[in-house]
């Protein structure tokens, strides 16, 4: 029967091909608006580390005071001196600092130029912390971090540039002039957002190059290639006189793996502080917080506000092209229901009616659908025009987004059919045969 009632459909779209196709195109727009604008969204609001999320903090302490602290929240990054002090009690299962930084990469071979290359000082922890993927060797060990080793893990872009990808454990690259032997190389890995720095990036840069020892970079009195943010009179000259100051440019992360392991570094946390305001560096209370990687992704607002209201608008759209082909349906099974009263006179259900005009809606929302999916490949291709560029290149047409588009375009046309449908089965059969 769903042969014949889907045979009876596809006679009923090609009787009447110019309503068909105004509701093939009312559902392919609707559906097509939502989905480019739900790829954008999808991409900028995931979950970057999702079986971690939720084991993954990164602590904050006031070091600037209520009279120039951001609207009482502590500052988004440490100083030195407290980034260093958090990290030498070892208080958490792993944790590193990490900050930005910049070098120049000598090739080898015949070329001869500089290759610029943006990178990260972290310690040896942030690898297992935050499960990145190697294609050759391993990540440094904690007595590298310790002994301040000229040691580097660099990216698959990196090596292909520098080895043409072959297997470059063991040998040394030159980095700001100084040689520095390879332990590891890393697969394609750039989480998006990017949530362990949110302090100098918005979240969506391009993959980082390299990534060396936290203590070897402040060795070779390695400035940020980050932000950098200070308060309050800036006189310091030295790079000891910028340590020592108040400005923020370290952003940490540690491990901890439960309930009382988050209570307790939190404890840890208001204790430090509190000692901090004895020794007469702060004069105001404690004031901390230690977040977790979902909830620093709300504080830091990494979903751009236009991508929600993009899709806002777009579902309102879709909603305005489901009421109109919900009348467009109404429209379309009433004109026949002089051929409902004859089936209906040979024995047809009001079930039979309903379950026939619902497979015909059906096939109005695939066809719908693969317009949508169409119109979906081409928006999303043109979506920079309306985000930024590294916002619109993270909108993409898979396989899951294809899937979506054409399950969106039936289930709604589904949804759209319900009362055409149910209007079509209730037609009196005496009335249409008396009548005719």
């Amino acid at each position: 029967m769903f042969a014949y009632y889907l045979q009876l459909g596809m006679r009923s779209l090609r009787r009447n091909p110019a309503l068909t196709t105004l509701m093939v195109m009312a559902i392919g727009f609707g559906v097509a608006a939502s989905m480019i604008t739900y790829s954008v969204f999808r991409a900028v609001s995931g979950n970057p580390i999702p079986d971690k999320s939720g084991q993954l903090f990164t602590p904050q302490v006031d070091a600037w005071g209520p009279q120039q602290n951001l609207k009482g929240e502590p500052a988004e990054a440490l100083g030195y001196v407290d980034a260093m002090a958090l990290m030498r009690t070892l208080h958490a299962k792993r944790q590193t600092l990490l900050y930005m930084v910049q070098m120049s990469v000598m090739p080898d071979g015949e070329r001869d130029l500089p290759l610029n290359a943006n990178g990260y000082a972290v310690g040896g922890d942030f690898f297992p912390m935050f499960e990145v993927p190697f294609q050759y060797g391993a990540a440094w060990s904690r007595q590298d971090d310790q002994s301040r080793a000229a040691v580097v893990v660099i990216s698959a872009e990196l090596n292909q540039k520098l080895f043409g990808g072959a297997d470059s454990v063991g040998r040394s690259v030159d980095f700001g002039g100084h040689d520095y032997r390879i332990v590891g190389v890393t697969r394609p890995w750039n989480p998006r957002p990017r949530f362990f720095d949110l302090f100098s990036t918005q979240g969506f840069e391009e993959p980082s190059d390299f990534y060396m020892p936290f203590n070897r970079a402040l060795d070779l009195q390695m400035r940020t290639g980050g932000r950098n943010s200070c308060r309050g009179k800036l006189d310091f000259t030295t790079w000891d006189g910028w340590l020592q100051s108040n400005c923020v440019w370290v952003t940490p992360w540690v491990e901890l793996d439960s309930a009382a392991d988050v209570a307790s570094y939190r404890r840890f946390l208001e204790s430090y502080a509190a000692d901090q305001q004895k020794a007469g560096r702060f004069d105001w209370a404690p004031n901390v917080r230690l977040r977790n990687v979902t909830e620093w992704l709300d504080y830091e607002h990494v979903v751009p506000p236009e991508s929600r209201m993009s899709l806002l608008v777009s579902l309102g759209f879709f909603l305005i092209c489901l009421i109109n082909t919900v009348g467009l349906l109404l429209a379309k099974f009433l004109r026949r229901s002089g051929e409902i009263g004859v089936r209906r006179a040979l024995g047809a259900t009001r079930r039979e009616i309903y379950t026939q005009y619902l497979i015909e809606a059906a096939a109005v929302g695939l066809a719908g659908g693969l317009v949508g999916l169409l119109l979906t490949a081409a928006g999303v291709s043109g979506v920079g025009l309306l985000f930024p560029p590294k916002i619109a290149q993270l909108a993409e047409l898979d396989f899951s987004l294809v899937g979506l588009t054409l399950l969106v375009a039936v289930v709604a046309t589904l949804l759209a059919a319900f009362y055409p449908a149910w209007r079509a089965a209730r037609v009196q059969p005496a009335w249409q045969l008396k009548s005719n």
